[in-house]
């Protein structure tokens, strides 16, 4: 493998900087499998709202496929003008109360994923990063109209306890984010990721509300103050967009309903669960591992039920 430091340009003295040592690392990058734009839309605000200075730069010659993923331009009368380019950048960034941490955002690699990680993790590791937070979004068969849930992994246990309890084992397309994940933890870098469960029906919209979501949890997970305004308003416009959309197109409100109902029917078999669990254990209220792991199942058995619309039908 060539040498993984050739790949990026670091601005002059950052990594030894201590000010940007011990901090957590957010890892958002856009990809078109990124369910509703979860972690493209998330890295795009906290760059919008927060104070910001790019510290190291991929290079996207290098690790971009053109052809693949062409760039956008605006064609104005009789010009093209405003290119937009793509980017992958690490950046130290300071929360609203100004406390700093780092975001690696912008465009994922098409080219290179293992040169780019060991770059990441070398990266990591000489800024002695605290905890590395992964956000990323994946389709699931729930209704919009529902809490979104959000499947956690990683090696930072305490910080994954009672937001999901589902231990399945499957093979899947790898991401770049989640070969990061594999290769901090195993440099010795404390890991979390959240993966928001976007309706299938909206994965390829951009859904605010998965990146508000996520959003939480990195604040809850690194104890940051982040951002949240902006994507609550763009929330709500979407919600009201897409139930317009929805009542508008009879076909995608029944496969809506139906979700719905069977989201409602498992609910009250969790709560029916739990009122035995409780009851067998004497009267002790279930923990949050306990709750996650039978809201996990719950999200299992939708998924044998399937939904198999997409967000282009919400736009016929």
């Amino acid at each position: 493998m060539l040498d993984p430091e050739s790949l990026y340009l670091v601005q002059s003295g950052a990594l030894d900087n201590e000010r940007l040592h011990h901090l957590p690392l957010v890892i958002s990058l856009h990809h078109p499998q990124d369910a509703g734009g979860t972690a493209g839309l998330l890295g795009d605000v906290l760059l919008k709202e927060l104070q910001h200075a790019s510290i190291v730069e991929f290079d996207a010659d290098r690790l971009h496929d053109y052809r693949a993923r062409r760039p956008r331009i605006k064609y104005v009368q009789d010009h093209f003008e405003d290119p937009v380019m793509p980017q992958l950048k690490l950046y130290a960034v300071e929360d609203r109360l100004e406390k700093p941490f780092l975001l690696l955002t912008g465009t994922e690699p098409d080219l290179q994923w293992q040169r780019f990680v060991q770059g990441v993790v070398g990266i990591a590791e000489q800024l002695e990063v605290s905890v590395a937070l992964i956000v990323s979004g994946f389709p699931m068969p729930v209704p919009h109209t529902r809490a979104l849930p959000v499947t956690a992994h990683g090696s930072r246990k305490d910080l994954l306890r009672g937001i999901s309890g589902w231990k399945p084992v499957a093979e899947m397309s790898g991401s770049a984010s989640s070969l990061l994940e594999v290769a901090l933890t195993d440099a010795g870098i404390g890991t979390a990721g959240f993966g928001v469960n976007v309706p299938q029906y909206l994965a390829e919209a951009e859904l605010p509300q998965a990146a508000l979501l996520a959003m939480e949890h990195l604040s809850m997970a690194a104890k940051l103050s982040l951002p949240t305004d902006q994507l609550i308003d763009a929330a709500d416009a979407a919600l009201t967009q897409i139930n317009e959309q929805a009542e508008a197109n009879p076909e995608v409100g029944a496969m809506i309903n139906r979700l719905e109902e069977s989201y409602d029917f498992n609910m009250k078999n969790i709560e029916s669960s739990m009122l035995t669990l409780a009851e067998r254990e004497e009267g002790k209220l279930p923990d949050r591992d306990e709750l996650g792991a039978v809201i996990e199942d719950y999200l299992a058995r939708m998924d044998d039920e399937g939904g198999s619309a997409t967000s282009r039908e919400l736009d016929s």
